[in-house]
């Protein structure tokens, strides 16, 4: 009874489902897991905008997306692009800041000025506008100090002739590193007279007179004598007087010699080449000077810079005019004002020390800029200039 019962009720089911009946049930599972997978998707989108935007958003632990919003209209909310900017390129012409880019200085390395007072010598480094006493020398007024207190052309010593009893015409020579305490003696005797009575020869070699006027070379690191150096020798077929007139290139490669024998032409020489050359001051001045001398000399040997011997034996430092050696024609420089001191440096640069200021040169003449100096530094004298 009961399988008849079984397959009786089987039968009026079958009989109820309908083609309809599956089609529809089909079309609500479609639909069922339709909204599954826009749900999940919606949901993925907002993590991501809330991982963008730092939005915190609580997910169903079910993994169905976002709690239901309230029953309202459905609204649907398209999150913006992303624009990335891209980082420009820093223009060569400004500064990290935004600000416009200064321009390389013409002379970025430091320059040494002697400052005198009645007792003290003060060495000043200044340099990108700093400016520091960096060595001082004590001295008597009138003794030999003041008249021979020179810079090694690298700025890292200094010498002078410390005043003995002769009444401040020799003394004893000393020599220091630049700002540290103390000074090696090195001679005895050494002559503190002339326009220059001190000239290096390189950083290391520094040429003196004795009172006798003999010329000797020192090596200031080694506190020893140097013979038989080439360049205390008398040129052949020379008698002149070449005490107290040498002056080399900032390098040590050419050396310049005037005499006050003026039967003899000035001449520079490297060893190997040497050029005679003749130079005719302004009449009007020469009157009140006891001549003139070469100051400084250029690199290749072609150029020196000249300037007047006092009638008295006191130091000058000063220079007025350069002359080429090979034609002996004066160089016309560029800029205007009284000059106070011309030199060549060892970075093949011509420093024009004027009344208002420095002009800077290549090493064709051409202008490379000016250097303003502060009042105080103005009216001292420029020692030496290092790269």
């Amino acid at each position: 009874m009961n399988q008849d019962r079984l397959r009786l009720d089987l039968a009026g089911l079958a009989e109820e489902v309908t083609p309809v009946d599956l089609r529809d049930r089909a079309l609500r599972t479609s639909r069922r897991l339709g909204i599954q997978r826009a749900v999940a998707t919606s949901a993925a989108a907002l993590v991501v905008l809330a991982a963008a935007t730092g939005t915190a958003l609580a997910i169903r632990p079910n993994g169905q997306g976002p709690a239901p919003a309230p029953a309202g209209p459905s609204v649907t909310t398209t999150a913006p692009p992303v624009e990335v900017t891209p980082t420009p390129e820093r223009s060569a012409t400004t500064s990290p800041t935004g600000s416009p880019a200064r321009p390389p200085a013409v002379l970025p390395g430091t320059r040494y000025y002697l400052e005198m007072t009645d007792t003290r010598a003060r060495i000043h480094a200044v340099r990108s506008g700093s400016d520091q006493v960096v060595h001082q020398i004590s001295y008597a007024r009138y003794g030999c100090e003041p008249n021979t207190i020179t810079i090694s052309p690298d700025g890292k010593r200094v010498a002078w002739v410390q005043n003995s009893t002769d009444n401040g015409t020799s003394g004893v020579l000393l020599a220091a590193t630049i700002g540290k305490p103390g000074a090696t003696r090195l001679l005895d005797d050494v002559n503190c007279l002339g326009t220059r009575p001190l000239v290096w020869k390189n950083s290391g070699q520094l040429l003196v007179h004795k009172k006798t006027r003999e010329p000797v070379l020192i090596d200031v690191a080694a506190n020893r004598r140097i013979n038989g150096d080439p360049s205390l020798e008398r040129p052949a077929g020379r008698t002149d007087d070449m005490a107290d007139s040498r002056v080399w290139s900032a390098d040590g490669t050419w050396m310049a010699v005037s005499t006050e024998d003026k039967s003899y032409k000035p001449f520079v020489t490297d060893g190997e080449r040497t050029y005679e050359y003749t130079y005719t001051p302004p009449q009007e001045e020469a009157a009140h000077w006891g001549g003139w001398e070469a100051r400084s000399v250029s690199l290749d040997g072609r150029y020196v810079s000249v300037g007047w011997e006092g009638t008295d034996p006191s130091r000058h430092d000063d220079s007025f005019a350069v002359v080429d050696t090979t034609t002996s024609k004066v160089v016309d420089l560029p800029g205007s004002g009284d000059i106070r001191s011309i030199m060549f440096t060892v970075d093949n640069k011509v420093i024009v020390k004027r009344a208002a200021g420095i002009t800077v040169l290549d090493s064709s003449f051409t202008p490379l800029g000016t250097v303003t100096e502060s009042a105080p530094v103005r009216a001292m004298r420029l020692l030496a200039y290092v790269p």
